[in-house]
């Protein structure tokens, strides 16, 4: 019989590992640590590409705005197309967290640019978050219907300062100095590159490019009638007039060169990129929900360490009264009772974790929230009924927690240290040590609510508490280079962990899970100390 089995004559095999519902059937929190995924069987290779971006298995599909998009070199590899919310769908399932550390319009920026998503951070002043959302949505489009224009009798020095604060250089000039006014030059960085500071009071009708030199294009063209008429003339700039000389919108080179860059980055439909941003819970925030719409936000995270509160149920139905088309994220959220408060409320997703951050010190200091593994599958599995997705925040260290948190249930996943520390987070490098090192603290850290107020409202303190309790640390984060280099790693990471699992996509993976055929199996320390390296005197450790 013996040898009957292992010749393989037989259909039998043996059934092996844990499905979902038994790894946390126990009652035991566990950590992505704590299990690993067993291999499944392939059946495709790498350059397969699944042509179906539509196949929901999780979520009830309804068509996103957002262009569903990611990195060049997705488009050869397997489906990573998940939910971000109801409405919005990314071509890669990363997020960058809200923390003032990590997430200011550079990161979000990289982050669209990359297929992912950035949402801004709120501690700071309203005005400041608004402009940061407004960098974003300016930065690639196809018509920029809302250019920064300047007036005739302007000058070369408030050029220079609009350029510091927008960060270009490049403007239409108009009689009244607004959009819809009467079209009479253009400016470039070249105009004024070379003028010494002695002529910074030069009125930028004396340098601008006239009309009379100026490739124009007719309100009503095309986009690709426009690209076309931009390819041909070799001008950085087209503007697009009325038949009353009257400037419409404009589009410009660099444009054209980034959409070859990065051809499939989270936009709307609009063409610009897709950028949240995080607000409390307080009443006076609704100041900061009205300047981050009027910026052109796409999606709202209420930030917050315990989401299941009153304050965030009323802000959800006041957001829903008031911008019905604008998607909300809630949270945070580790059990199933806390998600349904917030999804009868009316989220359209949820942001899952509770004291799991490499800087959250709340499971030790408020003896409040639970294992990060445990806590995915467990929103994860109660939320998709309503089909509503699942942010897995918090706990990733490492590109195979984010193939662990995604086979949980989440649709995306939210970093913070794995983020912090590249060139697109917010701060300077310093070195410590020959070490190159930036500054990262938790949103719950002393340092952080000494800063601004926002912070410390996400943790519920008062700025009248005379005693503040930190939720978080601050510390400092190795230098991991630019996003444009390190996304692609993690997106890299997470196709291959699904090829070893048999999944060619990302819903072809939570269908697994749910439907018992993806095995999980727990580790002992023993087996996690065996899965990492070990038994050498000394090693180098390059991941990409």
């Amino acid at each position: 019989m013996a040898d009957y089995l292992i010749t393989g004559g037989t259909g039998y095999v043996p059934d092996d590992g844990l499905n979902g519902a038994q790894l946390f059937a126990n009652g035991e929190g566990l950590t992505y640590n704590d299990f690993l995924i067993l291999p499944g069987f392939i059946d495709f290779s790498a350059d397969e590409v699944p042509a179906d971006l539509n196949n929901w298995y999780m979520y009830k599909h309804v068509e996103s705005p957002c262009t569903r998009s990611c990195s060049m070199f997705m488009s050869h590899m397997e489906d990573l197309t998940s939910a971000l919310t109801r409405k919005i769908s990314l071509k890669a399932p990363l997020v960058s967290s809200p923390m003032d550390t990590v997430t200011e319009a550079r990161m979000a920026i990289a982050m669209a640019l990359c297929g992912g998503i950035g949402i801004i951070h709120h501690n700071c002043t309203p005005e400041f978050q608004a402009n940061e959302v407004r960098k974003v949505k300016k930065y690639k489009q196809g018509f920029i219907i809302d250019p920064v224009v300047m007036g005739p009798k302007q000058t070369v020095g408030d050029i220079w300062k609009y350029k510091q604060e927008y960060g270009f250089s490049g403007f239409p000039i108009t009689e009244n100095g607004k959009m819809g006014g009467k079209l009479v030059g253009l400016i470039t960085n070249r105009d004024v590159d070379f003028l010494p500071p002695e002529k910074y009071g030069t009125p930028i009708s004396d340098v601008m490019n006239p009309l009379d030199k100026l490739v124009l294009a007719p309100a009503g063209v095309t986009l690709n009638e426009a690209n076309k008429i931009l390819q041909e003339s070799r001008k950085g700039k087209l503007p697009i007039v009325n038949e009353s000389g009257e400037l419409v919108s404009l589009m410009a080179r660099t444009d054209l060169k980034k959409n070859r860059e990065f051809p499939l980055a989270s936009k709307d439909e609009k063409k610009q990129l897709l950028v949240g941003a995080a607000v409390s819970t307080h009443e006076e925030d609704r100041h900061r929900l009205e300047l981050l719409v009027q910026a052109g936000v796409d999606v709202v995270v209420l930030d917050s360490s315990q989401g299941n509160s009153i304050f965030q149920i009323n802000m959800i139905r006041h957001l829903k009264q008031l911008y019905p088309e604008l998607q909300i994220i809630g949270g945070n959220v580790v059990t199933a009772a806390q998600a349904k408060n917030l999804i009868d409320a009316g989220v359209d997703a949820l942001r899952v974790g509770m004291g799991s951050g490499s800087i959250c010190i709340t499971q030790e200091v408020m003896a409040v929230g639970r294992p990060q593994g445990t806590s995915v599958y467990k929103v994860a599995e109660y939320a998709r009924r309503f089909g509503v997705p699942v942010i897995a925040d918090g706990g990733i260290q490492t590109v195979g927690h984010t193939v662990k948190a995604l086979a949980l249930g989440a649709s995306t996943v939210m970093m913070g240290s794995l983020l912090a520390g590249t060139s697109e987070s917010p701060g300077e490098y310093f070195f410590a040590d020959g070490v190159r090192l930036k500054k990262y603290r938790g949103m719950g850290s002393l340092d952080a609510m000494e800063r601004h107020k926002g912070s410390a409202i996400r943790y519920f303190t008062s700025e009248s508490d005379k005693i503040k309790v930190a939720q978080g640390v601050s510390g400092n984060i190795v230098d991991k280079g630019t996003i444009h280099k390190f996304v692609p790693y993690l997106i890299a990471g997470i196709q291959h962990g699904c090829q070893d699992i048999g999944a060619k996509s990302l819903s072809v993976l939570r269908s697994m899970m749910y439907s018992g055929e993806l095995k999980f199996e727990k580790r002992t320390m023993s087996a996690q100390v065996e899965g990492g390296v070990h038994g050498l005197h000394s090693y180098e450790k390059r991941l990409f």
